[in-house]
């Protein structure tokens, strides 16, 4: 994919703790610029924030003394996307605008995003410091006002900050905010979605998509079933699905599938992983990488693993749950 060479703005709120850390940003006006102004973020007055957000916005921005931080109005401005973040409200930015679906997954440049965030106590009031927890709890509790800790993680679930109308999530603690869910997508209860990862289209997603993965329209991740991400082992080559895929239920893959494929329930295909094909060769997984109108099997008798030309089509999504 191109890496995407525009700038970025954002107006919203920033969390600010005692100390001056951010902890987070939420961008409400967000867009691409062709030319943007010198990167950096600014204060905005309330003026400024109810000029950009409208009237609901007044009075958000306050010192919160449960959590003891400052919610202050911002604006963040990127030179150019294709520059590694310079940090949390820039690194937030660049969340939001996969989660708006403003860029697509891979075309905008994350290096260094761990080394910037913070780590945070997600709670239903908010980011909170882990180290100030303790202390909220009590106050909060005092006051007669839930306090829960849904996650003590660098990155937040991207419904707190970014929910289109046109998915379904049926775990919103399964969705990273960065991730990039086209219209028509669900996600039941066990799927999965990193950041900077996500689907092109109308997709049924009921296993994982690690950061860096792109799955193509129409295409299923069966129950249990995974796909090699970017983030562990040293991985660097991304994976992508094709479109009209199924990944079987406890499936997974190491390698990109092209177009119409399938990967039979059971079967881990990685890129070292020996496959015999009709004509019995047998090839490293790898060298199919990305190929069309496969399917992926375990022979049930010999056990090797295979890789046959598609002859039927298996039914596809069903177009009253993606619609």
């Amino acid at each position: 994919m191109t890496m995407e060479l525009r700038g970025a703005r954002g107006e919203g709120f920033a969390t600010i703790a005692a100390d001056g850390r951010v902890l987070d940003s939420w961008f409400l006006q967000l867009s691409l610029v062709e030319e943007a102004g010198k990167a950096a973020t600014v204060r905005l007055t309330t003026d400024e924030i109810i000029g950009s957000l409208g009237e609901p916005a007044d009075g958000y921005a306050r010192h919160d003394d449960i959590r003891n931080v400052d919610i202050v109005p911002i604006r963040t401005e990127i030179d150019s996307l294709a520059s590694a973040p310079t940090d949390v409200h820039d690194a937030y930015l660049r969340l939001h605008l996969l989660s708006h679906r403003l860029v697509q997954p891979n075309c905008l440049n994350l290096d260094g995003i761990f080394g910037l965030l913070p780590n945070v106590a997600w709670t239903t009031l908010g980011p909170c410091e882990c180290c100030r927890v303790p202390e909220a709890q009590m106050v909060a509790r005092k006051r007669a006002l839930a306090f829960e800790v849904t996650g003590v993680d660098k990155f937040p679930r991207m419904t707190d900050y970014v929910t289109p109308a046109d998915v379904r999530i049926a775990d919103a603690d399964r969705v990273r905010l960065g991730a990039y869910l086209a219209p028509g997508t669900t996600v039941m209860h066990e799927g999965f979605c990193n950041f900077n990862a996500g689907t092109l289209g109308p997709c049924m997603v009921e296993g994982r998509i690690s950061a860096g993965v792109v799955v193509g329209r129409g295409s299923d991740v069966g129950g249990g079933a995974s796909i090699m991400g970017t983030l562990s082992g040293g991985g660097k080559e991304r994976i992508t699905v094709g479109e009209r895929c199924l990944i079987g239920a406890n499936a997974g893959i190491g390698i990109s599938l092209g177009d119409d494929c399938v990967v039979e329930a059971g079967c881990y295909v990685t890129a070292g992983a020996r496959i015999l094909l009709e004509d019995g060769r047998v090839l490293k997984a790898k060298e199919l990488s990305g190929q069309k109108g496969l399917l992926f099997r375990r022979n049930s008798q010999s056990g090797a693993l295979e890789a046959t030309r598609r002859t039927s089509n298996w039914d596809g999504l069903n177009s009253q749950l993606h619609g």
